[in-house]
């Protein structure tokens, strides 16, 4: 369904569903696991853009199709070959407005997750009023592993919502992958729910919302200008980390494994190249 009248690349991408003031947005490439291309992000842009000045949406779930909530942003396929500070430049940018997305939604945000989230999904899904999971729900942020810096929020909101440790071992050189019933337990997420319950309770939960008329707000206590200013400052070290000599050498070897040789090409080159062009950042 698109009931916000969306452009055919959005449409392509997402699933809309608008009744009784309840705005039901999902994510709808379960062959890519919901994976946050370049054109996803677009799509998302479009969607909160539009919904935050339609007077009849009073409240927002947000979810996934098939088995996959999403697999986060696709890193090999976001990024193009071009003078390394004018990509620079452009990861600050993406990557800021990736989250201003969430942060700038102005109407009640439910999240839904239906199953496995990774990265950036799961960092974004923490600014939302409240996050809901299936049982079957996993949350990964490997930033250490990448060799990148956290992101959306993730630096100042995880500490709040889970305490230094948890975060720690979840955004740090442990990687660890909470199932739901442990993300509920270290307080990432607020709710866990049989499989196929999940929808029936978010939407139980978002007319209450409506009923109720319950606020924009943020977990943790957490304030959206400070929230903004965390977003900004995060996606000046994103860029700086993305441009690092071993993100740069882990993604050509990751992309060449994959069989993805030209944006294995660009990364090493960029790393090949990076003693020359470090300097000018």
């Amino acid at each position: 369904m698109n009931d916000l009248n969306l452009t055919s690349l959005a449409a392509s991408h997402l699933l809309t569903d608008l009744k009784d003031g309840l705005l039901t947005i999902t994510m709808n490439r379960p062959e890519k696991l919901n994976g946050w291309t370049l054109e996803m992000m677009e799509a998302l842009r479009e969607v909160f853009s539009k919904a935050n000045t339609n007077d009849e949406v009073k409240a927002i779930i947000f979810t996934g199709s098939g088995k996959y909530y999403s697999a986060g942003v696709n890193l090999g396929g976001s990024l193009k070959l071009m003078p390394p500070q004018k990509l620079h430049r452009l990861i600050v940018k993406n990557n800021q407005a990736l989250f201003d997305i969430f942060l700038n939604c102005n109407t009640p945000l439910l999240i839904a997750v239906n199953g496995p989230a990774l990265g950036a999904s799961v960092t974004s899904a923490t600014l939302a009023n409240s996050i809901i999971a299936s049982e079957n729900a996993t949350f990964s942020t490997p930033f250490s592993a990448l060799g990148i810096t956290p992101e959306g929020c993730s630096s100042l909101h995880f500490p709040r919502l889970m305490g230094e440790t948890n975060a720690q071992r979840m955004l740090g050189s442990e990687g660890w992958k909470p199932n739901a019933k442990e993300a509920l337990d270290a307080g990432l997420i607020q709710k866990v729910v049989p499989h196929n319950q999940l929808m029936v309770e978010a939407t139980r939960i978002a007319q209450d919302w409506i009923t109720n008329k319950e606020q924009r707000k943020f977990l943790a206590g957490s304030q959206l200008e400070e929230l903004k200013a965390t977003n900004a400052r995060e996606s000046e070290q994103l860029a700086d980390s993305f441009l690092g000599a071993d993100f740069l050498k882990e993604q050509s070897c990751f992309l060449w494994g994959k069989k993805k040789y030209a944006p294995s090409a660009l990364f090493f080159s960029l790393w090949v190249l990076r003693p020359l062009w470090s300097r000018l950042i």
